[in-house]
């Protein structure tokens, strides 16, 4: 599933360089994920980096988009055809 932004978010942005997918954008008061890029970082890491850099763990998994680890896993090779997954 996707993550989403909790509203504990302070707006450091320190998440947006860290998305390997480039899904993490300023809002207007919190950070912001599209959800059709958010693959959890399955395919480029071994956990979702948003979570790993948070100081605050707004980042928090939504549960309105749930994908299986095949679905983010072909989402990943759609959104980087080039590159080779990695598998943890």
């Amino acid at each position: 599933m996707a993550y989403k932004i909790g509203d504990n978010c302070i707006a450091c942005g320190c998440c947006i360089s860290e998305c390997p997918n480039g899904a993490i954008r300023d809002g207007e008061r919190t950070a912001v994920i599209n959800p059709d890029r958010c693959t959890e970082c399955v395919g480029a890491h071994a956990q979702p980096q948003c979570m790993v850099t948070c100081a605050v763990m707004a980042p928090e998994p939504d549960p309105d988009r749930r994908e299986t680890r095949e679905q983010l896993l072909a989402k990943f090779q759609k959104l980087h055809p080039k590159r080779t997954p990695i598998h943890v």
